[in-house]
């Protein structure tokens, strides 16, 4: 009865029309660095999915969509999340993020740091904490997440920008049938869109995530399937050796069926269980508590 509550809920939530979302912010509203025009392809933005006053958690996630780095599935891995996020608790912010083959690495990820820092910068007015802020994945938006989970620094307190003097270090990340791996493992169309045509060596090692996690990397809840063909499940478990190696706290869940892109898979009835084991993950961590007034 519970669980088909749950999905009840979820579903009142996903029937939203497009109209009632809310609406985007741009992460730089006078111009994001290295844009190649001013269409909204350009621009990217968070579309921020609040809690309600005195039902929030004080834990966010910044949720950036898969596409092959080529285009977001928005809504499956997007506003689905981000709704299903807020069902717990979890103030969710929808990653626009710019993408290949007009634009190549290091934007994307600037994309993301700059989400991150913004995100944290505006803490107080989000309702939120500004060490419980996440990043959350799935398939190249993974790669992206964990980019930003292997890539991050303190910030510039120089910076005459104050969002800038922000850390991009995610306080934690869930990765959902993730790129991470350019290796033996790679999804080449997504590595191609980021990367481009004959990337070098080196960079492709340098975002081959797997090989750059360090015990700073953040917390890591992880799942996928076993019958994905897309994106191997090697990626997930590369990446949890290296976690478990380096000493970071992390879960991994491996469902023997379902396919690449799954989202929610709310009719499936064995997959559609992964978002619970998300929620106890935050919960045992801490993150589903209530925030301090």
């Amino acid at each position: 009865m519970a669980k088909f509550l749950v999905l009840l809920f979820a579903g009142v939530l996903f029937a939203q029309p497009a109209a009632h979302l809310p609406k985007p912010e741009l992460l730089w509203p006078d111009g994001a660095p290295g844009a190649k025009g001013t269409a909204d392809e350009d621009q990217p933005s968070i579309t921020p999915f609040l809690v309600p006053p005195g039902h929030g958690t004080g834990t966010a996630v910044v949720v950036c969509p898969g596409g092959g780095y080529m285009h977001l599935a928005f809504e499956k891995e997007g506003t689905d999340i981000a709704r299903w996020l807020n069902s717990i608790g979890v103030a969710a912010f929808v990653l626009k993020y710019r993408l290949g083959p007009k634009y190549h690495h290091p934007i994307e990820l600037g994309d993301a740091q700059r989400a991150l820092r913004t995100v944290r910068y505006r803490a107080a007015q989000y309702r939120i904490l500004p060490d419980r802020i996440g990043i959350m994945g799935f398939s190249a938006g993974g790669h992206l997440a964990s980019t930003a989970g292997t890539h991050f620094d303190a910030g510039n307190p120089a910076a005459p920008d104050p969002i800038d003097r922000m850390s991009s270090r995610p306080d934690f990340l869930v990765l959902c049938y993730a790129v991470i791996s350019f290796g033996e493992y790679a999804h080449k169309g997504s590595m191609h869109a980021l990367l481009g045509p004959n990337p070098d060596p080196k960079l492709v090692e340098n975002l081959s995530n797997e090989l750059q996690v360090t015990p700073q990397t953040p917390p890591t809840f992880l799942f996928a399937t076993n019958a994905d063909r897309t994106v191997p499940t090697e990626n997930s478990v590369l990446f949890y050796l290296a976690l478990r190696k380096a000493g970071v706290p992390a879960e991994i869940h491996i469902y023997e069926e379902g396919p690449h892109g799954v989202g929610l898979a709310p009719t499936d009835e064995a997959l559609s269980s992964w978002p619970a084991r998300l929620a106890d993950w935050l919960r045992v961590r801490g993150l589903l508590n209530g925030a301090p007034k």
